[in-house]
Order: structure tokens, then sequence, then C-alpha cells
């Protein structure tokens, strides 16, 4: 990734953005001219979209849903739409970036639809799909209130996945720099997410949130003293979490996932 691409975006993300910043941010994230450092990062997304298919699996699940239809709104380079195979028997995909589009009708070319779009309005008519997926996408996005809007607008059902980053761990400058680095605008509590979910006119059926297994935390962990740490720190905030939940959402960051309903 060139660094002045790279420094433009960041200023323009962290003053707000407007769309085509952000498409920038993201095109330049997705055409790495380090091959070794592209495929890192693909395998990183590809343990991510492991762990996010695991949960909207589940949270269906909980609320007896089998969509007919899906869409990823925001789905990157396909990682999680191919995880997402089964789940419904149609899946579409819509990605602000070009280059991570083209990725993603590789990664799952028996997707219906996985197109890049304007990042505003998804091309679909009012209530097309059975479920609307945006994972990892809201603490990206300038305004995310609209996108959840547009996400309610297509579909009946709308899975909503974003890191709490409200804590006093992701509070420190280092972490704050690191969110900025990776194109984080929002720092969200359960509270904040559940706020816009309501205002897009949806009512949450079933939530979960995970603190993430060893994995996610072991992967940028290089030696055996790195990893020792990592696994430390995973053991303590796993059982810290699955002890205090709600306390532990202060202290440091977990995945929260929502599936919610639209009303009426």
């Amino acid at each position: 990734m060139e660094r002045r691409e790279l420094g433009r975006g960041r200023q323009a993300l962290r003053r707000g953005g407007r769309l085509s910043d952000t498409r920038a941010f993201y095109e330049a994230g997705y055409s790495l001219p380090d091959a070794a450092e592209a495929q890192r990062l693909g395998r990183w997304r590809a343990l991510g979209a492991r762990s996010k298919a695991a949960h909207a699996r589940a949270l269906c699940a909980r609320a007896g849903l089998e969509p007919g239809s899906l869409v990823e709104i925001g789905c990157g380079d396909g990682a999680l739409l191919a995880e997402l195979r089964g789940l419904a028997p149609v899946l579409d995909g819509f990605e602000l970036s070009a280059p991570a589009a083209e990725m993603a009708r590789r990664h799952v070319p028996e997707a219906r639809r996985v197109e890049p779009y304007d990042g505003a309005r998804v091309p679909a008519g009012d209530g097309e799909y059975d479920l609307a997926v945006l994972s990892h996408v809201l603490e990206h996005v300038p305004e995310p209130a609209p996108l959840l809007a547009e996400a309610a607008r297509v579909a009946r059902w709308v899975l909503v996945e974003v890191p709490l980053e409200a804590n006093r761990s992701a509070a420190r400058p280092g972490k704050r720099a690191e969110a900025a680095r990776i194109g984080h605008l929002h720092a969200f509590d359960r509270a904040a997410v559940r706020e816009l979910i309501a205002g897009a006119g949806l009512e949450v059926a079933a939530e979960l949130a995970d603190p993430l297994p060893f994995a996610h935390h072991a992967f940028f962990a290089e030696g055996r003293a790195a990893r020792a740490r990592a696994a430390a720190k995973w053991a303590l905030r796993a059982g810290l979490h699955r002890l205090a939940p709600r306390r532990a959402e202060r202290l440091f960051t977990v995945h929260y996932a929502a599936l919610a309903l639209r009303r009426g």
C-alpha cells in the first residue's frame, strides 16, 4: 500500500470523511503491492470470517430464521460471504471497493450478484432479501445510520456485527491510533449499537458478544514469548467475559452481533 495514498485516506477518515475518501482508503487496502503482506491479511480476513459466520448461524438458529436470500453489504474480498454458503440458497454481495468486489467474485463464484456500489444506496428493491448482513462495516463508514436504514429497506431481517471499542483498553492512545490506522471512525458500546438499530426501524431478536478465540489473539504474535503473552491475554479475557460479560465489555473489546427484525 502506498504510504502517500494511505496518509491521505487516514486524514480524510479522521475528518469524518466523504464516501469518495472512504472508497480510496479501502481500494488502496485491497491493492497491496507487497504480495506476502496481502496474503497474510487475506488469511487474517479468512480467520475473522469463520467467527463472524458462526455468529450469524447461531443468531439465525436462535431466532428460527431460515433465509431464502441473503445480501452482504460491505462484503470486502468475499471471505465472510464464502463462509455463509448454505445459510441461504441465494447470496449477493455489494462492496464500496471495486478491487475487493472483484476478489469477492472470484472467492464466491456461485453468488448471484457481487458488485461494487456507491456506498450509499444498495442497488436492490425494497424487501428484496430475507436477510442483510452488515458485519464490521458500521464502524468504518462516516454515517452509519443511513447505511443501516438502507439495509432495513432491502431486507426484513438485518444482522449487525461490530467491535465494542468504547472501553478502557481501547481508549489507550496506542489502541486509538491502531483503530484509526485500520479505518475505524466510531467506537461503539452495546447501547449505541442498539440505538442505531432502533433508529432504523428494527427490533433486536437475538444478540451475542464474543471475546474471540485464541487464534485471533495469537495471529500477529511472532515468537514463543509473544504467543505466550497472547495466550495469557486470551485466557484472562475469556475467563472474565464468561464470569461478568457486561463488565468485560467496559474493560476490553469484544465483538457484538445482533440480529434484528424490521418492525411491522
